[in-house]
């Protein structure tokens, strides 16, 4: 995936950019959405000469996953206590990203020819 690919699939997510899906967002969802939205945009920050979208996008998982493992723990007191959950906790992360990739896999087919038109009308002006 392209700077510009990602650049506008992340425009076009941006919930700010669609008035009526704001209408039925909490603000709470909204802040959500902001939320990742900031943390893609420090995403494409990182592309450059010498990293492309795939390696980009490993470190993002992989700091996505070292967060989580730090957000898992909050609330044990042991180390044993917490790696008897491991599974558990694997399984749940697991589920929401697969939903998660599921839906976006789904919308970016859905709005495929818009999201290309998009990019490549981003290429030609520049």
């Amino acid at each position: 995936m392209s700077q510009d690919n990602i650049d506008n699939n992340a425009q076009n997510h941006n919930v700010n950019d669609n008035a009526e899906a704001l209408a039925e967002i909490t603000p709470e969802m909204q802040a959500f959405y902001q939320r990742a939205d900031a943390i893609i945009g420090v995403a494409n920050s990182q592309l450059g000469p010498d990293a492309h979208s795939g390696q980009v996008g490993a470190s993002l998982l992989y700091a996505a996953a070292r967060y989580s493992a730090s957000v898992a723990s909050i609330g044990f007191v042991k180390g044993d206590d917490f790696a008897k959950e491991k599974d558990d906790i694997v399984e749940f992360y697991v589920k929401q990203y697969r939903q998660m990739l599921s839906d976006n896999l789904t919308d970016y087919a859905q709005n495929f020819d818009k999201y290309v038109q998009l990019n490549q009308d981003d290429k030609s002006s520049k």
